[in-house]
């Protein structure tokens, strides 16, 4: 049997050595026919690459790591989780990868052999380990504050020069103080309706803080349930969204549009609808900025959402600056100090791992820090530069020996010298909303609220130009209302922004600040003259009376919008004037912007719970919202609709009052 095997083998090899050309021609086709067979057999869209996904958790509580960044070894791709804690990374090439997952605050995991196939995921989730800095590691930076600048600096690794981080301890072995909360709003006492003939003139200055809307989708898509009413301030709720407005064509750096029609929550009253829009700038075009974060690393900041998502959030920032541009940190907890002295702004890698290097802990010396924030941009001041501090806290901010008086005229000092404060807001519990505004107000800045690292990429990144750009300063609206057309009127939001009438055309009057691309939208919902709607008023007077004159009887118009601002380098004001009458254009012939920002005003009277709310819902929220998300680039009006539902079932939820 063995030698006819053999004989067998030898035969079947001799047949095919016997006759190669027929024989690899078979091969080549059968070659051929699989090689045209194999496109079909890879789904459409299929890539050659693959990449991983996963979740990122606190391995001591279990929650989701926020802004933590993984990436492979070697390779050029990197992903951030979101607020779940989820990251997904494409466009790594098959193979056996090392991934490395890092985030502030914790111990960077790698894991070793993760195998990456052609068009799939791998999941990959990590549980990282938060770090704690004993006291006696912390000892000596706590002291950085008084070191000679000389001795601030030290050599690393390819001669470059960086400051050492400043770590505030937490100790070893105790845990953060229970959870307890103390957010403070100040009251808003909603505008009420003004009589035309013995008050006509309303008086105020533009807001374009944002730090509500942020704040309120906090409460509702986080938290689930309704926010304080004393934290939603409609005027900043309507100003975050971006509008279609015409660019500036004239000699003033923002353009004015108006319109009129129907209030859609009184079909008796008028809606006026004023918008302003600021000049847009490229980054590559704005000025040379002289920046300092001032951080808090106190330990209030020890939170998912507070320091992790502060470092990344400048991470964003930091990405966008140029080499013109220079960048100082200073950070405050027991005790302030300077981690970074001014660096220019393509030295990213210096300038992240200042931010890395932070850590939470000790109590919040917020006082001393911005007095030191401040000495820094003073000493690198340049008369060409944006000069601005940009302060980021979760509030709680102590301003310890030094009255809040003493604090005010030191910003407010500052600001007339130049130098410009900016507030960004970060977590919950202890979230001084009432303070970080004012702060803003007197720096000559705005505020806003991160509650996401995709919110820190719109104001710090979409919207870089209008924080780090002022192209108007103290600019004031005054509405005249001409009470031949107008009984009466009411400004919606803006309650603390109301100025005396006589500050319009007072020089000396602080006012807000408007960015470069940034916009500001006004309503005021109008009382027709001849309605039998009563106002309130004031007694008959006794020595004087009210008479019309002839041109207001003869004019057709409804009002005149007068607007007042200086240019960053003036001390004197120039002044706009635009009239506007009532053309009786229907509701759904108005702009999607008009029938928008209606409803985002609506949306704000439901959460407030407004006594002048007439006959607002949420359905007609979502409807008149729904049909006006024309040019919703960034999808934030989209994202609007979802969170006016879920606070229509959240106020379902919880039954009558």
């Amino acid at each position: 049997m063995k030698n006819l095997r053999r004989d067998s083998r030898a035969r079947d090899t001799a047949g095919y050595c016997g006759s190669p050309p027929l024989v690899v021609l078979s091969a080549l086709l059968l070659v051929l026919a699989y090689l045209a067979l194999f496109p079909a057999m890879v789904p459409a869209g299929a890539s050659a690459t693959g990449g991983l996904e996963g979740r990122v958790i606190d391995a001591a509580t279990g929650q989701s790591v926020v802004a933590a960044e993984v990436s492979a070894q070697g390779a050029g791709p990197r992903a951030m989780t979101g607020d779940d804690g989820r990251y997904r990374l494409d466009g790594l090439p098959p193979g056996t990868w090392k991934v490395k997952c890092r985030a502030a605050g914790y111990e960077t995991e790698v894991r070793s052999s993760v195998k990456v196939f052609t068009g799939g995921r791998t999941t990959v989730d990590f549980a990282l380990e938060p770090v704690y800095e004993s006291s006696d590691q912390a000892s000596e930076t706590h002291q950085i504050h008084s070191l000679p600048r000389a001795q601030k600096r030290k050599p690393v690794v390819g001669g470059q020069h960086r400051s050492p981080p400043l770590r505030i301890p937490m100790p070893i072995g105790e845990a953060p103080p229970p959870p307890f909360n103390t957010e403070s709003y100040d009251p808003i006492h909603e505008n009420p309706f003004e009589s035309a003939l013995d008050a006509p003139l309303s008086t105020f200055s533009i807001d374009v803080d944002t730090a509500s809307y942020a704040n309120m989708r906090r409460f509702i898509e986080k938290e689930h349930r309704l926010p304080p009413i004393d934290a939603v301030r409609i005027e900043e709720l309507i100003n975050y969204f971006s509008y279609d407005y015409p660019d500036p064509d004239g000699p003033h750096p923002f353009s004015v549009v108006t319109e009129v029609s129907v209030a859609p929550w009184n079909p008796n009253h008028r809606l006026v609808h004023i918008g302003l829009q600021g000049k847009r700038v490229e980054t590559a075009e704005l000025p040379p900025n002289n920046l300092v974060f001032l951080l808090d690393v106190s330990g209030s900041m020890n939170s998912p959402a507070k320091l992790p998502l502060l470092k990344a959030a400048f991470r964003l920032l930091v990405e966008n600056l140029r080499a013109q541009d220079r960048v100082a940190i200073v950070v405050y907890a027991g005790a302030a100090g300077l981690v970074l002295p001014p660096t220019p702004g393509n030295e990213k890698d210096t300038i992240f791992r200042a931010i890395d290097g932070l850590a939470a802990g000790g109590s919040t010396a917020g006082g001393a820090g911005i007095r030191l924030a401040y000495e820094v941009a003073r000493r690198n001041f340049r008369a060409e530069a944006n000069n601005r501090v940009i302060l980021a806290t979760d509030g709680d901010f102590n301003i310890g020996p030094s009255s809040d008086a003493e604090m005010v005229r030191l910003i407010e000092g500052q600001r007339d010298g130049g130098i410009f404060l900016s507030v960004l807001g970060f977590g919950t519990g202890n979230y001084k909303d009432s303070k970080m505004e004012r702060l803003a107000d007197h720096g000559n800045g705005t505020a806003s609220y991160i509650d996401s690292i995709l919110e820190a990429k719109k104001v710090l990144v979409s919207e870089m130009g209008g924080i780090l750009l002022t192209i108007a300063k103290d600019v004031k609206i005054q509405v005249e209302f001409n009470p031949v057309r107008v009984k009466g009127y009411r400004l919606i939001g803006y309650e603390n922004r109301l100025l005396r009438n006589q500050d319009f055309s007072d020089d000396t009057k602080d006012a807000g600040e408007l960015g470069a691309g940034h916009s500001v939208t006004v309503l005021y919902e109008i009382v027709p003259a001849g309605s039998d709607e009563k106002l309130a008023g004031v007694d008959e007077l006794k020595y004087q009376e009210s008479r019309l004159s002839a041109a207001a009887t003869a004019s057709g118009e409804l009002l005149t919008v007068k607007l007042r601002y200086k240019t960053p380098d003036s001390d004197t004001s120039k002044l706009v004037s635009v009239p506007l009458e009532d053309e009786h254009i229907l509701l759904d012939a108005t702009s999607a912007d008009f029938r928008f920002a209606a409803a985002v005003a609506e949306f704000g009277m439901l959460l407030r719970d407004s006594d002048l709310k007439g006959n607002a819902s949420y359905e007609s929220v979502l409807s008149r919202a729904g049909a006006a998300l024309a040019g919703d680039g960034g999808g934030y009006r989209a994202e609007f609709l979802e969170l006016v539902e879920q606070a229509r079932l959240l106020e379902g939820a919880s039954g009558p009052s």
